[in-house]
């Protein structure tokens, strides 16, 4: 048995915790997969360096209605492969031999781990580690189905599609998420011929209707797109291809040829491989350890001492961003369990890296109705089109929308909805706006916005909200 001042499960957002403060202390940190987590390894950072190239090629789709003929003569899949994970590789493995080699107070275990009880630990190799501070940063993994010939090897999830020796000719992704809209673009901007199938009627569903629906349009002219179908077997061919089958809410049968399928049907938070249920651990209905407003793990809703939990395993977010803030501030209560911060949860945003690109933040229209109905207030809606601004018609645009809901009274932003050209970089003044308190009435009014720049469209959205003087 070894005892440590601090145990981290995860080394994601959880190895951001081992700060100077810790120099003098002994420090454990437990990672049972590739070292730097999800988003270093599988996640954010290779997919959108497989996006930056994606859209390049996707470049010549639009050059050629400008006037400019530009061509996508094919793709060095290896080169880029390479190119990737010969740098994110490095960086995971300088990040383990840092932990493992360099700092004396801090040792690695590689394995995973289980509680035994509320802050002692038992590894895969029947370590026994004890600390005064256990911090669970373990994070998720990706959701298989049990439908027949997901063990295949042509079957891929997001956290080996990347790595395939060869680009598909053909590909096949099961889902209709953020996982599955981001990768669609990736492979047939690169030249892959790709399917989609969705259970759902529409794509992206959990964001705003007015985004989902046109988004679907939009999906529907770029890949093949099938909604209202669900897999219910993938089979092995002889030439090395897979053969789906494919069943319509009517009970319509048909089939799918693919050389790859990518299983995009959401992710699990890996609380049952920490042993969470066992130790007693509250979890939420979708399986995640439940914590309070600082991070602190709970036993029938009260804190378990010493015990905190911070990322996929814990928050609804599964976004590397909300994972970096939490970290934050575990890395603060740790150090001064006497004036504990919390979580601010407020004004969350999030990016799918798709074509074309969208960004959310706060409310849904659905969802500000509700509140309206509960609160008594009325909400004005602004939907701008990309289309109806200088940079907007450069670019000869006919999709990208800009939507801003506000209080009709007040002006207090409650959400924005962005789908087009830059959109997760055009929402960041409006995520400013809302944690900082700014109306929309003055964000409109009280500063200048650069024209001809495309951010003129979030100022016309804005504009559109009418104050009550005007």
């Amino acid at each position: 048995m070894v005892h440590y001042d601090l145990a981290i499960i995860g080394s994601g957002s959880g190895n951001t915790l081992i700060t100077p403060e810790w120099d003098n202390k002994k420090v454990a940190i437990i990672e049972g997969g590739t070292f730097g987590g999800t988003c270093l390894n599988v996640g954010c950072i290779p997919t959108k360096m497989l996006v930056y190239p994606a859209e390049l090629a996707r470049a010549a789709d639009d050059a050629g209605r400008l006037g400019v003929d530009l061509q996508h003569t094919g793709t060095r899949w290896a080169d880029l492969r390479d190119r990737i994970f010969t740098r994110i590789d490095s960086i995971s493995e300088a990040g383990r031999a840092y932990r493992a080699d360099e700092l004396q107070h801090v040792d690695l275990y590689e394995e995973e781990a289980r509680f035994t009880a509320d802050r002692t630990l038992v590894t895969a190799s029947g370590a026994v580690i004890t600390a005064d501070q256990v911090v669970i940063a373990a994070g998720s993994r990706p959701v298989v189905p049990g439908i027949p010939g997901l063990d295949l090897p042509q079957v891929h999830t997001s956290d080996t599609v990347m790595r395939l020796d060869e680009q598909p000719r053909r590909m096949l992704i099961i889902g209709g998420g953020y996982i599955a809209a981001e990768f669609a673009h990736v492979f047939s901007a690169l030249g892959t011929d790709v399917t989609l199938a969705v259970r759902s009627g529409q794509l992206l569903r959990s964001l705003d209707h007015t985004v989902s629906e046109r988004f679907t349009e939009r999906a529907q002219s770029q890949w093949t797109v099938l909604t209202g179908r669900q897999v219910t077997r993938v089979d092995s061919n002889a030439d090395g291809s897979v053969t789906a089958t494919v069943v319509a809410t009517d009970g319509g049968e048909s089939k799918v040829g693919a050389d790859v399928v990518l299983v995009a049907t959401g992710r699990t938070p890996n609380s049952d491989r920490v042993g969470a249920l066992e130790a007693g651990f509250d979890l939420t209905a979708d399986g995640r350890i439940a914590v309070d407003a600082f991070q602190r793990v709970t036993r029938e809703g009260k804190p378990v001492p010493g015990v905190w939990a911070l990322g996929d395993i814990s928050s609804p977010f599964q976004l590397k961003h909300v994972a970096n803030h939490e970290a934050r501030v575990v890395s603060h209560n740790l150090l001064h369990p006497d004036a504990l911060h919390a979580s601010d949860h407020r004004y969350v945003p999030a990016a799918v890296f798709t074509r074309p690109q969208i960004a959310t933040v706060g409310l849904t229209e659905e969802q500000a109705l509700e509140r309206a109905e509960r609160t008594g207030s009325r909400v004005a809606v602004a939907v701008q089109q990309y289309g109806s601004t200088a940079y907007g018609w450069a670019m000869e645009d006919t999709t990208g929308i800009v939507k801003i809901l506000a209080e009709e009274d007040t002006g207090t932003i409650l959400g924005a909805h962005i789908m087009g050209h830059e959109a997760s970089n055009l929402i960041q003044p409006l995520i400013q706006a809302m944690h900082f308190g700014l109306d929309a009435f003055t964000m409109a009014r009280g500063q200048y916005w650069i024209h001809p720049a495309l951010a003129e469209v979030v100022e016309n959205a804005l504009l559109s909200l009418r104050a009550p003087s005007t």
